[in-house]
Order: structure tokens, then sequence, then C-alpha cells
């Protein structure tokens, strides 16, 4: 009989002719059939009464007793010979397995040599103990289940036009072994009973809510959509949110993402080509023609983890990049997807084995999200295997035999034999480890050394100039707007940031907007105010919080009679607007281009040796940003030039950028040390006092009061103030065209000229706006001279004849973004202007962090206080990773472990109680204490083909603002003047320190890098074991808008982009700086780990460098089943 699809013989003849129910078998003859058990019962009382119905058990009891002459053993022994000749039988019959599924799910041959249900059969059958039926399409769709094969072990899944019922019926009719249950598999079709099953079973699931419609757009009472939210029966559920289809045969699952990241939806989708999701930036609405689930978006990092069971007590892993970043499926030179085995934690194994049970699903994949140290189950598939990973066939075979044997064969041995019996000779991969060290930039200090850390500080890309509105309004449809969303209370202050509120007051605004006839100049200036409110509100298209928020303070109340009672009411208000700030097209291309640099140069070896590191999970990264827009965007623009992604920048910001404003944002407590150094910055420039070194050192010029302040700065102001007019006026003029322009149409048909969410996606300027002579970017004529006026207007109060300096880092500001990006509009004493305003600017900025060093320091320490902690936290971390690495190598010994360990702790004590500031203790050296909460990804070095899965490159990427820049490098190059420090050599060399003293601003881009290096050649104790490197970029060259006849500059006119210089050296050349100095110098200035939040960690979860919980190999042939630590 060659094929169960040739009907050849009488099926009858196959099944037990008893019960006419099961294939006929010794097992089914004395255990199963309900006829013949009750005689076998029976005679087994008599004879081996206290044995289970296993044949092992009953050799191994008769065995030791078989020469004994004792009644109950000689009938036991006629019984048994008895049947002898029948077992022999029975013992040599294979075990059927029965493939009832779709032919395109069985593919093999040498044409598809790699497909896993193809390549898993032939190794069980290489076992010699199993006989495989392939029922075919034919068969499953044509023939009635009674001619049907028959079989032991039945595997069976549904696919597209699979007949399910119809295995069932068969199922029920024959009775096989069922690897993965029938009836439970309708389940997987419906997302809401998956969602329920896996919380009958307790296990984690992201917060979610349904949304049932009997029919399509059907209204519901409780539901409601707003721009950012969703509310299902009262449950909210914030952008970014995922709305699923209940079918969970539909794969087309939608991202929608807030409007302070700029809005939009991604469409996931089975991958189609290269591509598994779509970014549609004009959708901001959810979809309402079916029914669907909405839960929380969580952030993964960018990888997404893939879990495929073998029976409850196997679970192999493997992760791949995220659709939901940039929707580029990454694929390798065969053209499969790039996918990478992963550990599993202890508790995600438990998971696992609880989806395989509560599914009964013995071959079962699901999908797995890690966020903040947890990890949840969003979606179970039913019956998958691993693609081109041999070692997984193997041991799923292996498990795959035990199952079948301890079901159907009990009497077989399941032990895997010493060789397993096929040989496949698997291609060899590409077997990388970390590459070794020799960028160049400092050194090269031996082969030995291997990159384990890279902790980069960034300025954010170029921007737009910061503006502010203030004005008094008492117009009643203001202040009722500011009741309408304080919740009706007269004294309380409102923001405005959703795109809801900021139309009602654009509405407001058109209407209140009036004629300029009026000639008081009073009503003049607050009519101009108006308009310059309406046409901020009105750039863009739509909406964006990021870029714009709108304050409404009362001011002013009166008693108003209501009915009979009296009630207080706002009869005036302070109105705030606050707009501009945002990252240009520029910007976005610095930000992307020093990504780009970053990939091929901070880490050593080829080229694309950190998408290498990323795509196999020994990249270990964290991005970090401040709250404000163009920071967010700026590291998402780097991210992307990083990792080489494709698309817009929101989903990337979304899935790959964390917000930390606590870490990155505002001044902390350092206002008040700030208003003291500017106060004194006054004096010197308004006074031109000359400037006096401290200490008596001439040989240092950066250590006297206010240096960098040019001499004639108290003649310059002057100057300043008289080139500012002189712009402000060409600009008016500009303005006052365009006004009467706009005059010439209605104020409700006005149409935004400009789309900032879309030139989000741009890189490249607006050409026809610059063809059209008007101003780059989003802002209009009005809205420059605005800027313009208000900068003229506080620089100098005529009426009290006052500077303010505080407006220089303004005008400053401002001259530098009109001639990179306003060169066209060829405004006279533009140049005159900035050369001025840059000479003043280069004394004021770098002095209103601290008009000396030693406070420099202070008011360094205090607003980068929380950063230092998190960058100790990150080098302590990365030693940590490295240590247990090493536990894990044989030549060396526990002792010597823990006596470095032991010495490291000494020498924190020692070094807390050198200090006279002391108020907290020293961070834990627990590896997990502060990274509980980030995502980590580790290679299973079972599967994985990489010659080093345990070594590791850690980047924390913090994008920050201009502040936190010169706080970390005051402390880093000033550290050593504290008195607990004294005696130490500074961390930064002295021709750096007079660099950087003539750097002056740390533009755009600018950026501080350290990066940790190990040498596995010097001893664990030796503090040489790990070096320290720091350098620093300052940002965009100025240098191009100085020139104005060179290829630079006419580059520069066509693109309005700077280049961003190269990194420079902190230290001298072969210097060595140990990760102990550097931890004894920053100690002090460092928030301590114990006052960062308490970790999340869930229960369970040890470490990926602790023993407890790691799967074993199966094909380690001592086992004869996956084993736990």
């Amino acid at each position: 009989m060659k094929d169960w699809d040739m009907i050849c013989v009488n099926r009858d003849l196959l099944v037990c002719s008893l019960c006419k129910l099961q294939p006929d078998s010794h097992n089914h003859l004395f255990f199963e059939c309900k006829f013949s058990v009750e005689v076998w019962e029976k005679a087994k009382f008599i004879a081996i009464p206290c044995i289970r119905n296993k044949w092992k058990e009953i050799i191994q009891m008769l065995n030791p007793a078989a020469k004994r002459k004792v009644v109950r053993i000689i009938v036991a022994k006629v019984l048994f010979a008895a049947t002898n000749s029948e077992k022999d039988d029975d013992v040599d019959r294979k075990v059927t397995i029965g493939v009832c599924v779709m032919e395109k799910k069985v593919k093999c041959g040498p044409e598809v040599f790699s497909a896993p249900m193809g390549q898993i059969l032939e190794r069980l059958q290489a076992f010699g103990e199993f006989k495989i039926i392939h029922f075919g399409d034919r068969v499953i769709l044509e023939e009635p289940v009674e001619r049907w094969p028959i079989c032991d072990c039945l595997i069976a899944f549904h696919s597209s036009g699979y007949p399910l019922e119809k295995a069932e019926a068969y199922a029920a009719l024959r009775k096989p072994f069922l690897v993965n249950e029938l009836e439970l598999q309708h389940l997987l079709h419906d997302r809401r009973k998956v969602y329920e099953c896996l919380e009958l079973y307790g296990i984690p699931v992201p917060r979610y809510a349904l949304v049932n419609r009997e029919k399509p757009y059907q209204e519901l009472d409780y539901f409601v959509e707003e721009e950012d939210f969703v509310e299902v029966h009262g449950e909210r559920f914030w952008k970014p949110f995922v709305e699923k289809p209940i079918d969970g045969d539909d794969h087309r699952i939608m991202i929608y993402y807030p409007s302070s990241a700029g809005g939009g939806m991604k469409e996931l989708f089975r991958k189609v080509g290269n591509r598994s999701s779509e970014f549609h930036p004009e959708v901001r609405r959810v979809r309402r023609e079916s029914s669907y689930i909405y839960e929380d978006f969580l952030p993964t990092g960018g990888t997404d983890v893939k879990v495929y069971t073998v029976g409850p007590e196997y679970a192999h892993a493997e992760a791949r990049k995220s659709p939901v970043v940039d929707g580029v499926v990454m694929r390798n030179p065969d053209g499969k997807e790039v996918r990478y085995p992963v550990l599993l934690t202890p508790n995600e194994k438990q998971m696992a084995r609880e989806v395989c049970i509560a599914f009964r699903q013995g071959v079962c994949g699901f999908d797995l999200l890690r966020c903040e140290g947890r990890s949840y189950v969003c979606d179970v598939n039913g019956w998958s295997f691993v693609k081109n990973s041999y070692k997984y066939y193997d041991d799923a075979a292996c498990v795959l035999r035990k199952m079948f044997l301890d079901a159907k064969a009990p009497h077989l041995s399941t032990a895997i034999p010493p060789i397993l019996p096929w040989k496949v000779n698997e291609p060899a991969q590409p077997c990388e480890g970390l590459t070794r060290q020799g960028s160049g930039i400092i050194g090269s200090f031996g082969q030995a050394e291997e990159l384990r850390c890279v902790i980069a500080v960034v300025r954010h890309g170029d921007r737009t100039p910061k503006q502010k509105v203030k004005l008094k309004v008492t117009e009643e449809k203001l202040l009722n707007l500011m009741l309408k969303y304080n919740g009706g209370r007269p004294r309380a202050e409102t923001k405005l940031k959703t795109a809801v509120q900021l139309q009602d007051l654009l509405d407001a605004t058109r209407i209140l907007v009036p004629d300029t006839s009026d000639s008081e100049a009073e009503y003049i200036e607050h009519a101009e105010k108006l308009r310059q409110v309406k046409a901020v509100l009105e750039e863009g298209g739509h909406f964006s919080g990021i870029y714009r928020k709108v304050q409404l303070k009362p001011l002013k109340w009166a008693k108003v009679v209501k009915g009979d009672t009296e009630e207080e009411r706002p009869t005036e208000a302070l109105m705030v607007l606050k707009y501009g700030g945002v990252l240009t097209h520029a910007g976005r291309k610095q930000a992307e281009e020093l990504g780009r640099y970053f990939r091929n140069n901070m880490y050593p070896g080829e080229g694309t040796g950190l998408l290498r590191l990323h795509s196999t999970y020994r990249h270990d990264l964290k991005i970090y940003s401040s709250d404000e827009g163009r920071v967010q965007m700026s590291a998402a623009a780097f991210a992307k030039g990083l990792l080489d992604l494709e698309g817009q920048l929101t989903p990337i910001l979304v899935s790959l950028v964390s917000k930390d404003s606590s870490m990155l944002d505002g001044l902390d407590n350092a206002s008040t040390k700030m208003e003291e150094a500017k106060d004194r910055l006054n004096e010197l420039i308004v006074s031109g006092e000359k400037l006096v070194q401290a200490n008596g050192s001439s040989k240092k010029p950066w250590m006297i009061d206010g240096a960098g302040i040019p001499p004639n700065a108290s003649i310059l102001l002057p100057e300043l103030v008289k080139l500012t007019k002189k712009v402000t006026e060409q600009v008016r003029l500009l303005a006052k065209d365009e006004d009467e322009k706009l005059t010439e149409t209605t104020s409700c048909d006005v149409i935004p000229p400009y789309d900032q969410a879309k030139a989000l996606g741009k890189t490249n300027i607006d050409v026809d706006r610059i063809a059209a002579g008007l101003p780059c970017g989003s802002e209009g004529f009005l809205l420059m001279y605005a800027r313009w006026r208000k900068l003229e207007r506080d620089l100098y109060n005529e009426r009290k004849e006052r500077y303010d300096i505080t407006q220089i880092p303004d005008v400053y500001d401002s001259c530098k973004y009109d001639l990179l990006h306003n060169a066209h509009l060829n405004i006279e004493g533009l140049d005159e202007l900035f050369k001025v305003a840059q000479l003043l600017a280069d004394g004021v900025i770098p002095n209103e962090y601290g008009i000396n060093p030693k406070q420099k320091l202070k008011i360094g320490s205090k607003i980068a206080r929380r950063l230092l902690g998190k960058i100790l936290i990150d080098l302590r971390n990365t030693r940590e990773e490295a240590i247990n690495v090493q536990c894990q190598d044989s030549t060396t010994s526990i002792e010597v472990l823990k006596e470095y360990r032991d010495r490291q702790q000494k020498n924190v004590i020692k070094n807390e109680e050198s200090r006279k500031t002391c108020h907290a203790r020293e961070p834990s050296m627990d590896p997990d204490s502060d990274e509980d909460k980030e995502i980590k990804y580790r290679l299973d070095p079972k599967y994985a083909n990489v010659r080093t899965p345990e070594r590791h490159v850690r980047t924390r990427l913090y994008f920050t603002s201009e502040s936190h820049i010169h706080s970390l490098m005051n402390v880093l190059r000033y550290c050593n003047l504290d008195e607990s420090l004294q005696g130490e050599a500074s961390l930064v060399c002295d021709s750096a320190l007079e660099r950087l003293m003539k750097t002056k601003e740390l533009d755009y881009m600018s950026h501080i890098v350290l990066r940790m290096f190990e040498n596995t050649e010097v001893n664990l104790e030796d503090p040489k074991r790990y070096r320290i490197e720091m350098t620093f970029s300052r940002g965009a060259d100025l240098s191009p808008l100085k020139k104005n006849n060179n290829v630079e500059a006419c580059s520069l006119h066509q693109e309005h982009t700077l280049p961003i210089m190269g990194p420079e050296r902190l230290q001298e050349v072969g210097s060595y700086l140990t990760l102990e100095k550097m931890e004894k110098m920053i100690r002090p200035f460092a928030m301590p780990a114990e006052d960062f939040p308490p970790p999340t960690i869930p229960q369970g979860f040890s470490g990926y460098f602790k023993s407890a919980g790691v799967l074993e190999r199966l094909g380690d042939r001592n086992c004869s089943m996956v084993q736990c630590n």
C-alpha cells in the first residue's frame, strides 16, 4: 500500500475488530478497547494487581521475580507469555502520523528544502518509529471522513480553505492523538475570544476595550471619538492606540498617532514584497465599518518577539524589526526576513506554557510585546513553525517524537539517541563577533579592546526662532472660551493645546480682528497682536499642540447678577501665545546626517557594523528626549539615519524615542543662580568693567569672570540696537504689502499657505515659496515683522534708557535664522547685524550658565544632576554586564570576581566618606537597579550563528536643549574645582579647555560623546580594564554664513543647511581615563540611583545574565526532555 490516497484496501481490516473505532494495536486491545479492557483488568487483578497499564512498568516488575515459584508470579508469566507474540508484533508496528493539512502547508523536497513542516517530518521519519501519511487536498476536500486514512496521531490545523468541521468529525470518529485540539482552533478566528481566553488563564494582555457593531457605521452610545483619544464605556484610550478588527483573519491593523507627534495613522498588513506597513499622515479618524478592539500602544523599542511552542515544555523565541517603525522588511541575501533567536525570561517561559495549555495547541505561535520590563501577549496564531533554523527542526522533531510515543507507544523509549539519525549539512552563516576598536579619534590601545558602551548627549537641530505674544483681552468671546475650558471657574487659568480648543480660539479671533481704520495707538497695537494671534493659528493647515499653545490667565473679575443670585465672572485676562521653535527641514537633515555619521564612525569596523550589531540584538539601544517638539523630532530623525530607516518621522518617534522631561527639560533649581549670573553679566557688559583674572593665573584665560565678553561690549550695544531697528523697518514694509493683499479677501477665506505637519516629512526647502519671494518655511511676513518688532522693543527701553542683555541671544538667533533661510529676501544690514550680535552672544550665552568656572560648576550640577546620574548608571550597568559575561568563562574564578566587587564597593564607601557635602549613599551596583524599565533582547546562543552572542554594545542617546549641553560640559571640565576633589586633575585637558573657551557657542546638533572600551587582556581587577574616551562637537559650522563668494555659500543658499563639525578630543592623545576615575570625578554632582523612580520588574525576572530559567538545548543527549537550570 504505497499511499493512503490509493483506495485499494478495506480500511475496516485496520481497525479494532471489537469496538470498530480505533486502529488495532496491542496497546489498544489491552488498555483502551472498552470490550477487551474488562477481561484484561480481571486477569491483571489476579496476577499483578498493583501495577499501572504501562508495558514498561509491567516488564520492570516481572524481570526481578521471573525465577520465583510463587503462584501469582507463575500466573503473571503465563498471562504475559500468552500475549508476548502479539506484543512483539505490536512493537514492530510503526506509529502512523496523519498529516491532515492543505498541501501548500507541507512543502518538502529539494526545491523547498528549508520548509519547516517538510524538514520536521523528514526527521521524524528518520527515527524509524513512524510512518507518515499525507492525506492530500483531494481526500480532505472530496472524500467523506469515513474514507480518510486511519492514523494513531493527527496533525491538523486550519488554513485558508480548510474544512475544520470535517476534521473535527474525523477526530471524533477515529480518536487519534491530536497535536493541536481542533475545537479550540475556532477561537483563533475571533480576537475577542482570544483575549478572553488569555485573561481566563491570567496571561497578561495590553489594556483593551471592545466596540461591537451589528451593522457597518452603526452609531454607539458608549463609543466617543475626539482628536487625541477614543472612549469606550467610559474607558479612555489616548493616542497612540491600536485598532484591531475582531476577525482574526483580517490583518489590517491600524495605529493612530497623537497630534503632538504630528498625527496620522499607520496601517499594518501582511508582508507585501518588502513592505509590512504604510503611514498615512492625513488619516486621523478611526474606522467605523465593523467591530474593533482598541488597545494601548506599547512602545517596544522597535522590536517584536514571536514565540513558538512545541508542547508546553518547549518554547523558542525570535525577534524582528517591528513593522510599526518604518514598514520596511529586513531581508537576508536569500530574501528571507531577518530574525534572530532571543532568550525568554522565566515569566515569559511560563506564559508560553500557559498559552499552549489554554488553547490546547501543542504547536503554537504567539506575539509577545516587551514594554517597561513587562511582557504581554497581543496575538495567538495557532500552528506555527520557525523558518530556516536547522537546530530548531532538530529540537521540534525530538519533542514531537516524545509526544507521539508517550501517547501511542509508551513501551518504547523516548530517550534521545546519542547521535541523531539524520545528517543535514547546515549552510554556514557568517559568524561575527564584536569589531575591535580603532576609530583613530584618540589612538590605538591594542586589538584586545572591545567597544562596550556609547553615550551621547545631543542638542536638537536647526529650528525656527521661539516666539511669544502677550496681550490683555476683554472681549466676551475670549473670556467665555476661557470659562468653557477651565470648567467655569472664573479665577482658574486655562491652557489651550488640542486641535478643538485652538480651532475655537481661531474662530473667535477671526471675528474679533478689527479693521485698521481706528487711529488710537493703543487700539492699533491690540489689533496688531490679534492679527498676529490669528496668523499663528492659521499657520500649518491643522493644529499640532507640540508647537503652539495658549494660556489664558484671568486678571480682573466682577459680580454679575444671574436670576436671584450673584456670580463672579472674569472681565479681563492675559493671553499668552507661545509658538515657533519648530524643527526646520534643515534641522531634520542635520539630525539624519549625524545619525549616519554615528553609524559609520562611532562603532569601529565596517560601515555596516552597527546595523549587524543591531539586527542581531547585540546592540542595546535606548533613545531619550526632552518634551520639546523640536528635540523629539531631532531624536527621531537621528534614529532614522542611525538605523537606516525609511519613511516619515512620526512612527519612528512613537516607536523608538522615550520622553523624559525630568531629566532633559527645565532648569531644575538653578534659576536663582542663573539670575545672579545674568545680573553680574549685565554689569560687566553695560558698564564696560575690566575683566579680572581669578587666582592670579594668566596662563588659563578661562578662569576669569566673564571670559569671552568682548572688551568693547558697551560700545557694541548701541550699534546692535541701531541695526536691529534698521532690519525691523525693512521687514515692516514687506509685512505691510502682505497685509494689504490679505485685506482684499475676507478673514474666513484666508487659505493657509503652508502645511507645517507635512513639512516634517521633508528634508528639502520649499522651492515654490522661495521662488515667489516669500519667507522660507511656515512664517509669513506678518509674523516675521512681529518677531523683529518684539526684539526691537525688548532689547532697549527708550523711556527708561535701559538695555536688556538677555535679548542678545534672541537677536543673534533671529539673525542667524534669516541669513540661513531668508537670504533671498536681501534684507539690508542683516550681515552687519549678525557680526555684531555674534560678538556679543559669544560673551553672553556661555556666561548665562555661570560667570566663572566655579559658578558654572554649581549651575551645571543643578541642571544636569539627573542626567549625570543616569550616565553613571549606564556605565556601571555596562561594566556589570561585562562582569557577568566573564562569570560564564571557566578560566575566571569566582573568588577573583568576588574580590573585584568587594574592592569596588570599598572604593565607593571611601569616596563617599571623603565628600564634605555628602547627602546620599552610593547607588547600587546591581545591573538591574536602573535599567529595569528598559527592554533587553538577548541572543539565544543555542540558535544564533554569531561568534560572541553574549557580547553587547550599549548605546544611550539623550536629546536635549542648549542648557543641558552647556551644563554637562561645564561639569566635565570644571569638576576638579569642587572642594571634595582638590588636587585632582580635570577630566578635560588644558588644550581642550582652551578650545572650549574659544568655541563659545554649542550650536545646533552639538554633542558630547562618551565611549567605554574593555581591554579583555587586562585582569578584571585592574582599573585599566575599562577606558573612557570623551569627544565633543561644536555642532553646526557657521563659517559658510560669513562667506559670500565661494562654493560653500552657494550650497548653503540652495539647501539652507549648515554642515556639522566633526568630533574633537577632550583628552590628550595617548591619555588613559579609567572608568574608576570617571566615577570618582562625576559622583559628587550626580543624582544617586536610589533617587530615581523605583523599579517595575515583574516578579520572577532575574536578569539576562543570571542562570535561573534558561532553556537548555534539547540536543543535549543526556536529557530526555527540555529542562530549566
